[in-house]
């Protein structure tokens, strides 16, 4: 490994590698051969030298072994140039920030959508075979320890992790109990808290205690396990709940509604109760074999949850942003409060349709009306909204999809922030089986769903971004529908075959790519939705790309105020109220004629804390952000500018003069 690595680096300073990312094709080309010719050097068949080992082993000299490191005599400029070659899939940081995805454990959902797998062994709507799911599966559902292993898989591909976006995967956020979403978002701050070593060996031992315990993490266990129920479920005989019941048993969900310290259930399937949900045939498990977190875990108070976020705050792995998802109508003022107390900066929201005959034609039991509902609620709160929208839905066709399409990006009611926007397609365990095999729905061909998607891309603004095209369901859990992995890269051929600009925002961020800071524009884009006036913020290049952006809303006093007497009428608990944050003290929405920054995001390379990077980070191009937005709500007349701050950019804002005030941080503009 050794002499190949020293290869490569005489090649960076002969010049027959850049290592500076202006052809980066050209440099992995370059790599890739170096690699080969190391390999048929053994004259063994062996793969003595791996690309995916070189960067750690690098990394591992440099860090832990001075005399060969110093013996190397590499210069700082070598070694951004050699790391930056090793480096594996530089996109995960590209945004800005690096990017940890983690699931929760296998849990009912209150949903009974037609389209929706059902693997017993995942949260429902996952399967087991998606990236993340496997990574959570091997990591027995554990917060902390899917944290532990992604920070160590970033590492080693090079990607800086100082700034961490949290993506909590799972169904239904809003359907877990609340003390098992303050135990698991707790714990993903108690793991980013930690240092190297700590987590390390925090690590270890928990790994430890599940073995002990029985718990089994082997994927190909825990699917002979669960075979012959998830064999019912696709069959239809067993819905997802009702199998969740005999797999997991009524006495987890119990535990964890009250909070009792027990992370999951008993290990092996339930005897038929008293109903006759489950019949005699029901096959027996291996005690520990399908329980994805039988070990107890700690009660976490929102005490607890507010010293964590304290300490993150001046953590080396700081969080600045956390994403959960959940479903339109389980978005109400107090579970806003609750996304806000937990540390929440954005919300994923399963919309699907704007139609009301096929929201319930696909069992959605939803309405556009609720849905526009639920997003006003989550920009009032100051959330990012994330939604998930799909075509080719049972009733649909590609006509009707488009036009749906159309009023999600155009009408005040809705107006996301990011889309997802899924074909859908048929997997075994969803009801959709039933429609495909009488006929009464039918995938799209490729050139319709592609014209389909191709309509939509050129119908989104300019402050919108399409963060995916497709879900990662393997082909294999796919019967029918689309499985070319390549749909998004399909779709802009086709538009750039004619001609089409893409306004987007993924389109149009400068990426890995660097940009010439004093060629910059600030430029704003204003438009009203059916609660504020936003107010777009982004500093553009000459040509058009997008270096960074802000989002201002400006809340209409109708909207605050009808919030205010909503929520002084409800009658539901408002969990995270009374948080040590002080924000008891505080309202949990802004007061009337207060603004409200909902994000900032500056593109480029991570730079790590407190340092000025590769590309445009750290370069005063947020804090210009904050100033013109702050002067712009001044402008409009509004006394005060609130952030909906993530945790790890607490400090950053106390820098520009906001001051805490309970769930957000505030600014006067007397």
């Amino acid at each position: 490994m050794e002499e190949a690595l020293l290869d490569i680096l005489a090649g960076l300073r002969a010049g027959e590698a850049g290592g500076d990312g202006t052809d980066a094709a050209a440099d992995a080309v370059w790599l890739d051969k170096l690699v080969r010719r190391h390999n048929r050097a053994a004259h063994d068949g062996t793969r003595r030298v791996a690309k995916r080992r070189l960067l750690p082993f690098y990394l591992h000299v440099r860090a832990d072994e001075p005399e060969r490191w110093a013996a190397w005599n590499i210069s700082a400029a070598e070694d951004t140039a050699l790391v930056r070659l090793l480096q594996a899939k530089p996109r995960r940081t590209a945004s800005g920030v690096a990017t940890i995805t983690v699931l929760t454990k296998p849990w009912p959902c209150s949903g009974r959508c037609v389209f929706c797998p059902s693997d017993i062994r995942m949260p429902k709507s996952y399967l087991a075979d998606e990236p993340a799911c496997q990574r959570a599966e091997r990591c027995w559902f554990d917060p902390y320890l899917q944290v532990a292993a992604r920070l160590r898989t970033l590492t080693d591909m090079g990607h800086v992790t100082d700034k961490v976006e949290l993506i909590v995967l799972g169904g239904t956020w809003s359907d877990y109990p609340e003390p098992y979403q303050r135990w698991f978002v707790g714990e993903l701050f108690r793991a980013l808290n930690a240092s190297d070593e700590e987590r390390t060996a925090e690590a270890e031992a928990r790994q430890g205690r599940y073995e002990r315990a029985g718990v089994s993490r082997e994927r190909d266990e825990r699917a002979a396990a669960t075979a012959e129920v998830q064999a019912r479920i696709d069959g239809g005989a067993l819905s997802y709940n009702e199998a969740w019941s005999l797999v997991y048993g009524e006495g987890a969900r119990d535990a964890a509604a009250a909070g009792s310290g027990q992370n999951a259930a008993t290990a092996g399937l339930r005897e038929p109760d008293a109903a006759g949900r489950a019949e005699a045939e029901v096959p027996e498990v291996e005690p520990g074999a399908a329980d994805p977190a039988a070990v107890a875990f700690p009660d976490t108070s929102w005490d607890d949850i507010a010293a964590l976020h304290a300490a993150n705050e001046s953590a080396p792995k700081r969080v600045v942003g956390l994403v959960v998802e959940t479903r339109p109508d389980l978005v109400t003022a107090a579970s806003c409060r609750t996304l806000r107390a937990l540390g929440c900066t954005k919300v994923q929201i399963g919309i699907q349709s704007l139609d009301d005959r096929i929201l319930a034609a696909n069992g959605r039991a939803i309405t556009a009306a609720r849905i526009g509902e639920a997003l006003g609620l989550l920009r009032l709160f100051g959330f990012k909204s994330h939604v998930h929208f799909m075509v080719n839905l049972l009733g649909a066709d590609p006509a009707g999809d488009v036009a749906d399409y159309r009023r999600l990006v155009t009408e005040a009611a809705f107006l996301p922030d990011e889309v997802k926007l899924y074909p859908c397609c048929l997997v075994a365990s969803s009801a959709l089986t039933d429609h495909f095999a009488d006929g009464s729905w039918r995938p799209y061909t490729e050139d319709e769903l592609i014209g389909v998607l191709a309509a939509d891309v050129r119908a989104t603004p300019p402050y919108t971004r399409i963060s995916r095209m497709i879900r990662d369901i393997s082909a294999t859990d796919i019967l029918v529908g689309n499985k070319k992995t390549n749909l998004r890269q399909l779709v802009e051929a086709h538009l750039s075959a004619g001609g089409t600009p893409m306004a987007e925002i993924r389109q149009r961020e400068i990426s890995v790519d660097g940009a010439d800071v004093g060629a910059l524009t600030l430029e704003t884009i204003a438009y009203a939705t059916a609660v504020s006036e936003e107010r777009f913020l982004q500093w553009v290049t000459p040509t058009g790309k997008i270096a960074g952006f802000l989002r201002l809303s400006l809340p209409t006093t109708a909207a605050v105020e009808a919030l205010g007497v909503a929520d002084a009428g409800s009658t539901e608990a408002a969990p995270g109220a009374a948080a040590a944050d002080g924000c008891a003290q505080a309202p949990a929405f802004p007061a009337r004629g207060e603004a409200m920054i909902r994000e900032v995001h500056v593109y480029g390379k991570v730079a790590a804390l407190g340092e000025t990077g590769e590309g445009t980070q750290h370069l005063g191009l947020g804090r210009q952000l904050v100033e013109e937005a702050c002067a712009q709500a001044a402008a409009a007349g509004y006394a005060a500018v609130n952030v909906i701050s993530a945790v790890g950019t607490r400090a950053y804002y106390r820098r520009l003069d906001f001051k805490d005030a309970g769930l957000y941080q505030k600014r006067s503009l007397a």
